[in-house]
């Protein structure tokens, strides 16, 4: 009888695990996700990518990075600010948080969020924002 391999026999058991009491999975629909939005430096408008992604953008109004995450919003910036899988953008040249923008939204389920990001991206494009991320 041919032996499986150790990597297939770990990803099948894993698939097993049953979580601890009170703990959410990814998988899990009441799993709290968010999407949020940080404010970027000006410059950034400048930048021919930018002027690309936004035709129709509004100079008088602030440049954004739209997200989403499943840790709370302002962890999920320290974290960008820190270079922990950062968006580039948003390390170097993110400023704070706009709550304004998404706090009435949070929280949501993980597959709403991933709909999410990307309706609000192209919302707060339409109303002539500047914006990065909001895959």
């Amino acid at each position: 009888m041919p032996r499986k391999s150790r990597a297939l026999e770990r990803r099948t058991l894993k698939k097993f695990q049953i979580p601890a009491p009170g703990r959410k999975t990814a998988a899990s629909p009441s799993a709290a996700h968010n999407v949020y939005v940080i404010r970027l430096d000006g410059v950034v408008g400048d930048w021919l990518k930018a002027k690309k992604l936004n035709p129709n953008r509004n100079p008088n109004l602030p440049c954004v990075y739209v997200g989403m995450t499943g840790l709370a919003p302002e962890e999920r910036f320290a974290n960008h600010k820190a270079g922990v899988k950062a968006a580039a953008v948003v390390k170097y040249h993110g400023q704070k948080l706009l709550p304004e923008l998404f706090a009435h939204l949070n929280p949501m389920p993980y597959d709403v969020a991933v709909v999410m990001e990307r309706e609000l991206a192209e919302d707060l494009r339409a109303a002539g924002y500047t914006v990065f991320g909001g895959k």
